[in-house]
């Protein structure tokens, strides 16, 4: 059997989709596949079994059902952190190494779920990412995400804290203009001081796109027309406080994207209606005119008024499409699909012995 811890360098840069997606290729190619996520801080009620919502949701994508307990065994609640910074803790390796043993007894593959940063997270309560793979034996693959840029120092300290047991980095969410440098200059540079870049995934505006009502909620903000079509997708957003000539310029460059705009701005947001936006970001607590709300329902375009301002709001959108779970099927499979045809899997399954 083998263990295949997936960390990274922050959180959000794409463990669950890293794990699903490579379940999901053991799977079709004939392992029996396990997931184990041995520290939790999502907590979540199943048949009224304590656990961790990201690991039960993965287990559900895998086809798997296990007590969820043995999944999460350290799950962080608040009691857990009240009780881990005012006295001393049991050692938690215990139950994390016993509940691995019983949940890998019929595996080929079991994939472990990190949880926030790699080398960090859980140093307090003796559970970082590097403790937890150590004692299941694990191999441990990092994801990067790029956010302005590539942390490749973390990914080298990462190296010389592991050792041969560090299979590589996949770095993730890549944009287009990046891609010539991490390719020419950052791959083989780490390649030469031993760690294996396994993949580089592109951005794809899909896999940030998040539905219309997701993001009113998100936003502490309220729907006020085209109920009807608040599923529509929004995978970016536009700012709208220049002028309407320059705004058309850029909004014709930027389909699918919500537009952020005072409550005050008719022309911006009529531009922005009759350009079929996904829908309309109002700003300041300020409902638009008769003629924008009338438009609005007949071209079913929703419309959101938010109380903050506008760059408050674009602040809030930019932190919603950095965090935004991933919890609908069609982007997952596109996700799995997009992760899976970068990845080196000829090299993966030599590692592995697989």
């Amino acid at each position: 059997m083998v263990g295949l811890y997936i960390g990274s360098t922050t959180g959000y840069s794409g463990k669950n989709l890293l794990a699903m997606a490579m379940g999901l290729k053991f799977r079709r190619e004939g392992f029996k596949v396990g997931y184990m996520k041995p520290v939790g801080a999502v907590p979540h009620m199943s048949d009224n079994r304590p656990g961790d919502a990201d690991a039960s949701f993965i287990q559900g994508v895998l086809g798997l059902d296990q007590d969820p307990q043995k999944v999460t065994p350290v799950l962080v609640t608040r009691d857990f952190t009240i009780k881990a910074f005012s006295e001393d803790l049991d050692d938690l390796m215990p139950s994390i190494t016993d509940s691995y043993a019983e949940l890998s007894e019929d595996k080929d593959v079991m994939i472990i779920g990190g949880s926030g940063s790699y080398l960090s997270s859980g140093t307090y309560c003796g559970v970082s990412g590097p403790d937890v793979s150590r004692a299941l034996g694990a191999k441990t693959i990092l994801v990067d995400r790029y956010s302005s840029e590539l942390r490749y120092d973390y990914v080298l300290r990462t190296r010389a804290e592991l050792g041969d047991d560090f299979l590589g980095v996949v770095f993730n969410d890549v944009p287009e203009h990046y891609m010539d440098e991490l390719k020419e200059l950052i791959v083989p540079f780490l390649e030469r001081r031993s760690v294996k870049v396994l993949g580089i995934i592109p951005r794809d505006p899909l896999m940030g796109a998040i539905k219309v009502s997701d993001l009113a909620e998100r936003l502490f903000g309220k729907i006020i027309s085209a109920h009807a079509k608040v599923d529509r997708v929004v995978e970016n957003f536009l700012i709208g406080t220049m002028q309407v000539e320059n705004f058309m310029t850029h909004f014709k460059r930027h389909k699918n994207s919500a537009v952020i705009v005072g409550g005050d701005r008719a022309d911006v947001q009529l531009v922005a209606l009759e350009g079929n936006c996904p829908c309309l970001i109002l700003t300041g607590n300020l409902y638009p005119n008769d003629i924008i709300l009338t438009r609005s329902e007949v071209l079913e375009i929703p419309v959101i008024v938010v109380r903050d301002d506008t760059f408050t709001v674009a602040k809030k959108m930019e932190a919603i499409q950095e965090s935004y779970k991933l919890r609908d099927m069609i982007k997952i499979n596109h996700g799995a699909k997009l992760v899976n045809s970068e990845l080196d899997y000829e090299h993966l399954m030599e590692r592995l012995d697989l």
